[in-house]
């Protein structure tokens, strides 16, 4: 019997969708936008798997609408903070995510925000637009250096490493801190330390952990006070990992130099801007990190092959971490 998948976007990019769509019954959410928890629990229902998006929230009124069919629930994102992992394995259902292929892109996005940030990029940028270089001055728009300064990387996991990488190239003293990754390493360079040593030595702070009750707000108001007055924070990760009305304080203030951001505590925005946009020292992007046509087209393959493996039977390529790869069985050690 053909099995029945629900794809919560109506497209998505690369053919991994025509893929699942030869191998099952796929089912797709056709309105505009997100759907709403009603229509996409009344769509779930009779599914063995479901293809979402990291920012679609897979809870239990989720998983019971869809029932005992359901299988595998696929994340075309290497994020899983939207998941209730408790509950999936209560109902052996396996959850699966994306590491592995958006770290590179990921990486160029982030020193595209430290160059943006550190350098004032957006405001030159907004000047020019708006017909206000009207002529050369010496003290217009001064940024701070990127080459020769210190590089912390809060996270070493492959995005870390992918940066780390990168800041070879600008000839930056790299420093990181990760419990999960302590020792120093050589390729590439990059001495471990403690929290407190890489925010008091490094002039650019950037972050790469997951969200999670451990670190939402890791970034607070002592953290930024043990800042440089000089540094840049930038983050690519998840916005709760800041928070926020402490980093606008800290730009205001001079407590920092600049910020960059691609995440924010609430996403998408629409019209109800966060103040942090259009914050004259803080660069700001859509959480566009992993967004280049092959990236994406990868997240979603790779989703769909961890849906197909489950379905037919065999263990999933990439479940989240500490989970089961085949349904019901136990979680991993």
């Amino acid at each position: 019997m053909t099995q029945r998948v629900l794809t919560t976007r109506p497209d998505l990019p690369g053919g991994g969708l025509d893929r699942l769509a030869a191998q099952s019954e796929l089912v797709r959410w056709d309105g505009d936008g997100k759907p709403e928890p009603a229509e996409l629990h009344a769509l779930a229902a009779g599914a063995s798997g479901i293809l979402c998006l990291g920012n679609d929230r897979v809870d239990a009124a989720l998983l019971d609408a869809a029932g005992p069919s359901l299988k595998v629930v696929g994340l075309a994102s290497m994020g899983f903070d939207g998941v209730d992992r408790e509950a999936a394995a209560e109902r052996g259902v396996v959850v699966t995510h994306t590491p592995g292929v958006l770290a590179e892109t990921t990486a160029d996005l982030t020193f595209s925000l430290i160059l943006m940030a550190r350098r004032r990029l957006g405001a030159a940028r907004d000047s020019l637009a708006a017909g206000r270089w009207d002529l050369f001055r010496m003290d217009d728009y001064l940024g701070l250096d990127i080459h020769g300064a210190t590089l912390g990387l809060v996270g070493f996991g492959q995005i870390g490493r992918a940066v780390a990488r990168r800041a070879q190239g600008f000839g930056m003293r790299v420093l990181h801190h990760d419990p999960f990754a302590p020792d120093d390493t050589q390729d590439p360079p990059s001495k471990a330390v403690d929290l407190p040593t890489l925010l008091a030595e490094a002039d650019v702070v950037s972050l790469h952990v997951p969200l999670t009750p451990g670190t939402r707000h890791l970034i607070g108001a002592a953290e930024l006070a043990a800042m440089k007055s000089t540094a840049t924070l930038v983050s690519t990760s998840r916005g709760g990992v800041i928070d926020e009305n402490a980093l606008l304080h800290a730009v205001r203030e001079g407590g920092i130099h600049s910020a960059g951001l691609d995440v924010y505590e609430r996403e998408p925005m629409g019209t109800d801007l966060s103040p942090l946009v259009g914050e004259p020292r803080v660069a700001t992007l859509p959480h566009i990190g992993s967004a280049t046509e092959a990236t994406r087209a990868a997240m979603v393959d790779l989703a769909v092959d961890n849906i197909l493996e489950v379905l037919e039977g065999r263990p999933a390529t990439t479940p989240l971490p500490g989970s089961a790869g085949l349904p019901g069985a136990p979680a991993r050690t």
